[in-house]
């Protein structure tokens, strides 16, 4: 039975709840991260338990002007959105990646690498930093969930699948995406939506 990192929704609600995009993260990670204010739940009680997040780490890929994209495959661990294209690669926080510390920052980051690890093989070198979270509330599978959007720069474009739920990799122009915005799921098109607004489209 897989278990995953949540918070109480009540205290998302403390820190300012908001729906869509919200560029000030530092404050909302450091107390969501903070002892005693997580903890592990099994993954199908917490798919359905809009009492708690589920903090998802959602990863953008960034090369030369150009965004990674993919398809989500058959084999994706959320059914619910198979089929839909994203520009973001996502995955839970689990109680491996605690290791020897607390629940806090290290054991967060450590499971934002080991996603990145298991579902691409990427090339070269990159950096990473949290450029906001995301909350949509309209949608089952948003309203259990709160993303941490994650922007990897890389120094090559060589980037592939290492899984099947992966497809279809692509990088894009951040005009392709806008023009393509409605084929994308909900949480990459509030991204595209944030990135589009930072750049003045």
């Amino acid at each position: 039975m897989e278990h995953v990192l949540v918070i109480p929704r009540s205290l998302f609600d403390q820190l300012g709840s908001f729906q869509g995009f919200q560029p000030d993260a530092e404050r909302y990670l450091h107390a969501m991260l903070a002892d005693g204010a997580n903890f592990f739940m099994e993954r199908p009680a917490a798919e359905n338990d809009p009492t708690h997040k589920q903090l998802i780490p959602y990863a953008i890929f960034h090369h030369a002007g150009r965004y990674l994209s993919y398809t989500r495959g058959g084999s994706s661990g959320e059914k619910r959105l198979v089929a839909k294209r994203s520009i973001g690669i996502g995955g839970h926080i689990n109680p491996v990646d605690a290791s020897q510390d607390s629940l806090g920052e290290t054991m967060y980051y450590n499971g934002v690498e080991r996603e990145m690890a298991e579902e691409l093989v990427i090339g070269g070198t990159h950096t990473q930093r949290v450029i906001g979270l995301i909350n949509d509330d309209s949608t089952e599978v948003g309203s259990v969930h709160l993303g941490v959007v994650h922007l990897f720069e890389l120094s090559m474009d060589e980037v592939r699948s290492n899984e099947d739920a992966i497809q279809d990799l692509r990088f894009h122009s951040l005009d392709e995406l806008h023009a393509m915005r409605d084929q994308l799921e909900t949480w990459s098109q509030i991204c595209i939506d944030h990135l589009w607004q930072r750049v003045g489209g």
